[in-house]
C-alpha cells in the first residue's frame, strides 16, 4: 500500500476514535471545554426557549434534559453482628488431692450442688487413725504441761522446762490439724454452686490426683466469646448492651452486656476478642452453644447518591449537582459502595440533587431541564458479620 494511503487511513481512524471518545467518554466534555472546543454538533445541540423561539446557550453548552436523584444521608458502622461461642461463668474439673479407692459417690449426673457439698469419698481408714493418734498426743502434751505448771509453783521445775512443755503442746496441735486436713481431703467437695456433669467413674475405682471425678458448671451466667473487626475496637466498652440469639433457640433474644475486652488485636485476623455475659436464671442456655451477637453504635453519617451519578475524571470521582437549576461539579471521595447507593465524603446536603441520566449533556454552569426525577438511594445494610469465633 502506498504511503499516502496509509497516512490517509491512519487519519480517518484517528478522527473516528476522537469522535467516539468525545461523544461517549464521561469526562470528555470537561476537557473539550478547557481546550476551547465547543463547535462539535453533539456539544452544541440547541433547545428553543419556551415561548420565545430564540436559542439559548449557557456556559459550557446549552440547556440539557437530564434526570436526577436526591441526596440522602445514611449511617454506616452503626450495627455489628458476630458469631460467638458460649461457656459457663465458672467451670471446673474436680480431682482428688491424693490417690485412693473411691468408696462412695454422693451425687448424680445433672444434680445441682452447693459450695462445699461432698461429691464423693475416698477410703479414709489410715487418715482416721492418724487423726485419733494426733488427738491423743495433744491430750497427753496438755496434761504434761499442766503438771509442769503445778510443779513450777513449788519451784520443782524451771521456767525453761515449762517452755519446752508448751512447745510440745503446740507441735501436737499442729500435727492434729495436719491429720484432720488429710482426713477432710478424702472427701471430694464442690468449690462453688453449680451443676454436675456426667460422672466418668463409679465407686470402687482407684483414682489419683490426675483423675477427673466430676465436672461442675456454674450456669447462672453464660459468657460468650466473639471477635469483632479492628475498626470497632475504639467503639466497644465494658457494660455496653448486647443482644444474642442462640442457634438452638432461634425465636428468643437474650439481653446481656459486654463483660471483658481483650487488650490487643490479633495480628493475623485483625480482630479483637470481646466477651459478653448473658443472665441465665431460667437455665435455658448451655455452655458450648453458638450465638449470633448483635451490637449497636452511634455510627458514621455520610451523604449517599445513586451509583449512576458517580463519574470519573482526571482528578478523581465527582458528581453533577443541580443547584439553582444549574450544574455544579462536586468532587467526591467514595466511602462505601452498595447495590443501590454510594456513600461519599463530599460537600453535599439533602437539599441537593445529582444528575443520573443525560450526563453527557452536562457542563459546569449549564442550565438543566430536569425530568423523570429518580427516587432516593436505599440505605445499605449496616450490619456486617464479623469473623467466626476463633477456636469455636
Amino acid at each position: 500500500m502506498a504511503a499516502w494511503r496509509q497516512l490517509a487511513l491512519i487519519l480517518i481512524v484517528s478522527v473516528i476514535a476522537a469522535g467516539l471518545w468525545a461523544r461517549f467518554y464521561p469526562g470528555a466534555g470537561d476537557r473539550l471545554d478547557r481546550w476551547g472546543v465547543d463547535w462539535l454538533p453533539f456539544e452544541t445541540a440547541k433547545i428553543k426557549q419556551a415561548g420565545s423561539g430564540e436559542k439559548r446557550r449557557g456556559r459550557g453548552g446549552p440547556q440539557g434534559v437530564v434526570a436526577t436523584a436526591p441526596v440522602v444521608e445514611l449511617i454506616i458502622n452503626d450495627q455489628l453482628s458476630a458469631i460467638g461461642t458460649g461457656r459457663a461463668a465458672r467451670s471446673v474439673e474436680i480431682s482428688p488431692f491424693s490417690s485412693g479407692r473411691l468408696t462412695e459417690i454422693l451425687v448424680s449426673s445433672g444434680a445441682a450442688v452447693k459450695k462445699g457439698q461432698a461429691l464423693a469419698k475416698l477410703d479414709s481408714d489410715a487418715e482416721e487413725i492418724a487423726a485419733e493418734r494426733a488427738a491423743l498426743a495433744v491430750r497427753d502434751a496438755e496434761a504434761r504441761l499442766e503438771r509442769m505448771k503445778a510443779l513450777q509453783r513449788t519451784n520443782t521445775v524451771t521456767a525453761v522446762q515449762v517452755t519446752d512443755a508448751e512447745l510440745v503442746v503446740d507441735n501436737a496441735r499442729l500435727q492434729l490439724r495436719e491429720a484432720k486436713l488429710a482426713l477432710s481431703r478424702r472427701s471430694i467437695e464442690s468449690p462453688f454452686d453449680g451443676i454436675v456433669g456426667i460422672l466418668p467413674i463409679t465407686a470402687g475405682n482407684y483414682v489419683t490426683s490426675q483423675t477427673v471425678i466430676a465436672m461442675v458448671d456454674d450456669r447462672s451466667e453464660i459468657l460468650v466469646d466473639f471477635w469483632i473487626p479492628e475498626r470497632y475496637a475504639s467503639a466497644v466498652a465494658v457494660d455496653m448492651p448486647v443482644a444474642a440469639i442462640s442457634v438452638a433457640r432461634p425465636g428468643e433474644t437474650f439481653k446481656g452486656k459486654i463483660s471483658a475486652i481483650d487488650n490487643h488485636i490479633d495480628s493475623t485476623s485483625r480482630t479483637l476478642q470481646v466477651q459478653a455475659s448473658l443472665p441465665n436464671e431460667a437455665d435455658r442456655l448451655r455452655a458450648g452453644m453458638s450465638f449470633l451477637v448483635e451490637m449497636r453504635f452511634p455510627g458514621d453519617q455520610y451523604p449517599a447518591v445513586s451509583p449512576l451519578a458517580v463519574q470519573w475524571g482526571s482528578d478523581g470521582a465527582y458528581v453533577w449537582a443541580v443547584r439553582d437549576g444549574k450544574a455544579a461539579r462536586v468532587p467526591v471521595q467514595i466511602v462505601e459502595r452498595n447495590t443501590d447507593s454510594v456513600l461519599v465524603n463530599a460537600k453535599l446536603t439533602t437539599a441537593d440533587e445529582v444528575v443520573t441520566e443525560g450526563l453527557h449533556l452536562v457542563r459546569e454552569g449549564a442550565e438543566l431541564n430536569v425530568v423523570n426525577q429518580r427516587t432516593a438511594p436505599a440505605p445499605p445494610s449496616s450490619a456486617e458479620p464479623a469473623a467466626a469465633a476463633q477456636g469455636s
